[in-house]
């Protein structure tokens, strides 16, 4: 899939420029979970992986995988990212899950991250932990 800062990576209707790039500049604009999740697909888009190792809870971040993060991140055509479900990971909340699916063409192939993932804030500051 060929993007355009005119056409939209993580599937709200505003711009990468007006939406997640914001995020990817300062991670501490991210007010909620759900928004911490959509800035994260468009990073695995973008092979962005300094920015996927940053949003990453510092007790789960995975520093030693990032290479091959991106690697892998660049080897598939991302399709687009479907959120499901949230629940809590409002502003004045400290914890909250995103249920999504992810959507990538690989080895010929559409294949699909279904996952159910936890996040919490640390200092503050939204962080992807795991999956449920």
């Amino acid at each position: 899939m060929n993007y355009s800062k005119s056409s939209y990576y993580c599937g709200n209707d505003s711009s990468y420029t007006k939406c997640c790039e914001i995020a990817h500049r300062d991670i501490t604009k991210v007010t909620t979970a759900e928004q911490l999740m959509r800035s994260r697909y468009s990073a695995f888009v973008l092979a962005n992986g300094n920015y996927l190792i940053d949003s990453h809870h510092s007790s789960t971040r995975p520093i030693k995988e990032k290479k091959s993060i991106v690697k892998w991140a660049k080897s598939v055509q991302w399709i687009r990212l479907d959120v499901i479900k949230t629940t809590n990971g409002l502003a004045n909340d400290n914890e909250g899950t995103v249920t999504f699916k992810a959507f990538y063409f690989e080895n010929g192939s559409v294949q699909v991250i279904h996952e159910n993932s936890l996040f919490k804030k640390e200092k503050g500051i939204w962080m992807y932990v795991d999956a449920l």
